[in-house]
């Protein structure tokens, strides 16, 4: 799996290059130093650099490498700058993204049921954890949080909370706008890397009690 990762991270690079950086700056809301030759990226409320030519990803405030499939979905998002079509805002989810199904069984393992782990009884605390990456409340199940992965893609968590009568449930809804940004497998990434990131804080802020 890691060899698969680190083909993806060299083909994202050499597509990149293979782009005028105006390009790319002129469809994506980032910058692009010409003299480092790094691109400037918001990526969950943090500034990630993209550095064309180390070939490096990492978090600007403090040097921090993200995982590998963080960097890839970073890499992605700009090598598939294009400009986007105006559409109608609307929510759907990994199943009615294209190629979705076939991640769907991983998707539920990996993503949703940790959250339900972590939030199908507490559902308050997705709204505490969510503001260091800059969720903002929506108005969906009994609670649940817009972010914004980069700037022109929000993803959405949702959790239903249960009870002793009511099984809890949770979901990750994405703009369908997001189709032509990401690949399919970065998509199932992005909403992955959201949950891990929420279980994270979740874990660490009830340890905290």
């Amino acid at each position: 799996m890691e060899t698969n990762y680190r083909v993806a991270y060299h083909k994202f690079w050499q597509d990149i290059k293979k782009r005028e950086p105006a390009e790319i700056t002129a469809t994506r809301a980032v910058s692009y130093n010409e003299d480092t030759g790094q691109f400037s990226v918001i990526f969950f409320a943090q500034e990630y650099i993209a550095d064309s030519k180390q070939e490096t990803v990492y978090r600007k405030a403090d040097g921090h490498a993200p995982d590998i499939m963080d960097a890839i979905i970073i890499l992605n998002y700009l090598a598939y700058a294009q400009p986007l079509s105006e559409a109608e805002p609307r929510w759907v989810s990994i199943k009615e993204i294209p190629g979705g199904m076939i991640f769907y069984a991983a998707f539920l393992k990996t993503a949703i049921s940790p959250l339900l782990k972590a939030f199908g009884h507490q559902a308050q605390l997705l709204d505490t954890v969510a503001a260091s990456l800059g969720g903002q409340p929506a108005q969906m199940g009994s609670s649940s949080v817009l972010f914004q992965a980069f700037p022109e893609i929000p993803v959405c968590v949702v959790i239903w909370e249960g009870d002793e009568e009511v099984k809890a449930n949770a979901t990750i809804l994405f703009d369908p706008s997001i189709e032509p940004m990401l690949h399919s497998e970065s998509i199932i990434g992005l909403g992955i890397s959201l949950a891990n990131r929420l279980n994270k804080r979740a874990a660490k802020e009830s340890s905290s009690r």
